[in-house]
């Protein structure tokens, strides 16, 4: 079963499979509660709320004996860092530069488990993508599928740091596989490349500092001590990412609509910034960066105006100084100040 199940998963286009049990994941609570306790967790509340169910997967659904972890790809094709050095142009993370991976990892899943289901009559599943309180890089590490590494996102020795997780509770009983150890050794790489400090130590992030938590998660102003650091990031960071060394035997992307759009891979912020709401909303239909709003979208294209050095685009920020937003009205007042001392 678990060897057909295995070529089934494949076979829709994930990349690797493991399997873990509810119950292998006893430090994650602790590490959990830890992790809120010293506020890290920043405005994301929901991460507060029901902690007995994350810490315990097996509170979850106490009908589960077993937990099927997928990797799906989105290797880039491009180096990810080159356009931190076009400062006309705004940075969007990999995953977000074209459809939402929360669609396309739930169908394929649902596929997966339907075949499940079809092998073992009078069993049941529930698939998690992201979007319940499942701790998947922990369970993803238990079943053996990567591990951790010191910027806390999953890495693999077969796939790098460029994939997406999805979950697959189910009552079936499943041999399951042993846990992947450490292999980060003395690496500072992903510690050293961030702009903002957001690690503590490794293997701890404090969200509040951190620039993918910043523009996707922060709602309202970003601390003017942060702004400049966030450089031209507008939607996600991948700098601990990409410089990881693992990456050098990352496979490619098995899914072409993973691969970034012409208009997303490098944006103007001139035109970014002057979108209204429906504007918006059309040039991100599908995108998982529809789901922040065109406030907090514009915010940042403005921040990263702001940075950017380029006298020629005061104008586009001064348009916006009295915007009916009053985050976006402050952003645009601080990018045009800022651009009057470059110039």
């Amino acid at each position: 079963m678990k060897v057909r199940l295995q070529d089934q998963a494949l076979s829709e286009g994930f990349a690797k499979m493991r399997v873990c049990r509810p119950s292998d994941i006893e430090h994650a609570a602790g590490r959990l509660v830890e992790f809120v306790n010293k506020g890290y967790h920043g405005q994301m509340g929901w991460m507060a709320e029901r902690m007995e169910w994350r810490g315990d997967p097996s509170a979850l659904w106490p009908e589960a004996r077993s937990v099927i972890m997928l990797a799906e790809l989105y290797t880039p094709d491009h180096d990810p860092m080159a356009i931190l050095k076009q400062k006309d142009r705004g940075a969007i993370s990999v995953y977000a530069q074209n459809r939402d991976y929360h669609d396309l990892v739930k169908k394929r899943l649902k596929r997966v488990g339907r075949w499940l289901l079809e092998q073992a009559e009078g069993e049941q599943i529930k698939v998690f993508v992201d979007t319940a309180p499942v701790m998947e890089k922990p369970l993803a590490q238990a079943a053996g599928l990567g591990w951790q590494g010191k910027h806390t996102n999953l890495l693999a020795r077969d796939l790098g740091n460029w994939f997406f997780l999805g979950a697959i509770f189910t009552t079936v009983e499943i041999e399951p596989d042993t846990a992947e150890i450490d292999h980060c050794g003395s690496c500072r790489a992903c510690l050293d490349i961030c702009p903002t400090d957001a690690f503590p130590a490794p293997y701890k992030l404090d969200a509040r500092r951190c620039i993918s938590y910043l523009t996707i998660e922060h709602k309202g102003p970003v601390d003017t001590e942060l702004r400049e650091k966030l450089g031209n990031h507008i939607y996600g960071c991948d700098d601990c990412l990409a410089v990881c060394p693992w990456n050098k035997f990352a496979a490619d992307a098995r899914d072409i609509r993973y691969a970034a759009r012409d208009d997303l891979a490098n944006p103007k912020l001139s035109e970014l910034a002057i979108l209204d709401d429906a504007g918006f909303r059309a040039k991100f239909s599908g995108s998982p960066i529809k789901r922040i709003g065109r406030n907090r979208f514009v915010r940042n294209v403005l921040y990263a105006i702001g940075n950017s050095a380029i006298p020629a685009l005061q104008p586009t920020a001064l348009i916006l100084c009295d915007d009916m937003d009053e985050t976006v009205a402050d952003a645009a007042r601080w990018a045009t100040e800022r651009l009057e001392h470059a110039q």
